[in-house]
């Protein structure tokens, strides 16, 4: 059984099999609902219903409260129809965003790398071609882990077939604890994706300043290495933080991007280089590093910052002081499953930048 299900003001219908979630539905058939945490901790993805019931499903008393329940509010990642029904969401989609469905695919490990003492490169052959945008994410289901994982695709586009991924180790984590010690060449995943709206606004002609930290350089490296395939000739700038040289991985892939492209920057810092380092680059944080190449005047760049909550608070801090508005400021935080519901929520409220 299928209910369908109106999407105002759009006017979008999709088809909500039974025990599926409305926003699942609508991903897999294009129709973009804002969305954050995806399991309902953080209230994005909220919506009112006009006409039919729902399942609310394990959302948070926190995200949708019992007010809201009785006014008729229900959270899209959660809610499954119980009858056809007529929603009004807060639909505000970028003119860049090019809004590829949401696919299931099968991925086999074809390369695994150890980038830094704490983070990993795998690599799949997926068994079709996946269309999605640099800076997007897919989500990983990991044997006898409940739920998914969700990681940056660090590929360009162009390489459909493939799908690499840079999993840092987080201690403790389930996830991605079996990724690092379990999972082997030849090893098969499912695979679901794309997701987020974390992209490149091409249409916009300002340069392009890319702050990343840890695992987060994947999405930064994905979007600019499509950018220069692409030959874009705007001014683009990459910042990467690490504490000391182990951990500054990709180093040699974007030292040699930055000498054969003009208009591509690259400046590592290392926050606490091991004296065995020799390190001769910018010592402090990624975002002070920032701060010191612009001079603390940002003013006609768009900005992408990907990284851990800490470094992506110390980063727009420091880009507002240099006159960057929150318009031209856009991000992915990257928590993990035991950063909490806190954090999902802090993150997905600040949700334009």
């Amino acid at each position: 059984m299928s209910y369908e299900v109106t999407v105002e003001p759009t006017g979008d219908v999709i088809e909500v099999e039974e025990g599926q979630t409305i926003l699942d539905a609508a991903l897999r058939q294009g129709v973009w609902l804002p969305f954050a945490c995806g399991h309902g901790t953080c209230a994005t993805c909220k919506v009112q219903v006009l006409e039919g019931d729902a399942d609310v499903g394990n959302a948070s008393p926190f995200a949708l409260m019992d007010m809201e329940r009785d006014e008729g509010k229900v959270l899209a990642c959660c809610a499954m129809p119980e009858s056809d029904m007529v929603i009004e969401a807060d639909i505000d989609v970028d003119p860049d965003f090019q809004g590829y469905p949401v696919r299931d695919f099968v991925g086999t490990v074809t390369d695994i790398v150890d980038l830094s003492p704490t983070i990993k490169g795998i690599t799949f052959e997926l068994d079709d071609d996946m269309e999605f945008q640099a800076g997007q994410y897919i989500n990983l289901r990991i044997p006898g882990v409940e739920g998914t994982r969700a990681f940056s695709i660090a590929n360009k586009p162009s390489d459909s077939r493939s799908l690499e991924l840079h999993i840092r180790l987080v201690p403790g984590g389930a996830g991605t604890t079996w990724l690092h010690e379990t999972l082997q060449v030849g090893d098969t995943l499912d695979v679901s994706g794309p997701y987020g709206q974390f992209f490149v606004r091409k249409s916009d002609d300002q340069g392009a300043i890319f702050i990343a930290g840890g695992s987060g350089l994947s999405s930064p490296q994905s979007m600019i290495l499509d950018m220069l395939e692409e030959g874009d000739t705007r001014q683009i700038y990459l910042f990467q933080g690490a504490r000391n040289v182990a951990e500054l991985y990709n180093r040699e892939l974007f030292e040699a991007l930055d000498r054969d492209h003009d208009n591509f920057h690259y400046i590592p810092a290392l926050n606490e280089p091991q004296e065995e380092d020799h390190w001769e680059g910018f010592k402090g944080f990624v975002h002070e590093a920032a701060a010191k190449y612009f001079d603390n005047r940002f003013s006609g760049h768009k900005a992408y910052l990907c990284g851990p909550p800490p470094m992506i608070d110390a980063a727009i801090t420091t880009l507002m002081q240099g006159r960057l508005f929150e318009r031209d400021i856009h991000m992915e935080r990257f928590v993990t499953a035991a950063d909490g519901a806190q954090e999902q929520t802090r993150s997905a409220l600040f949700k334009r930048i």
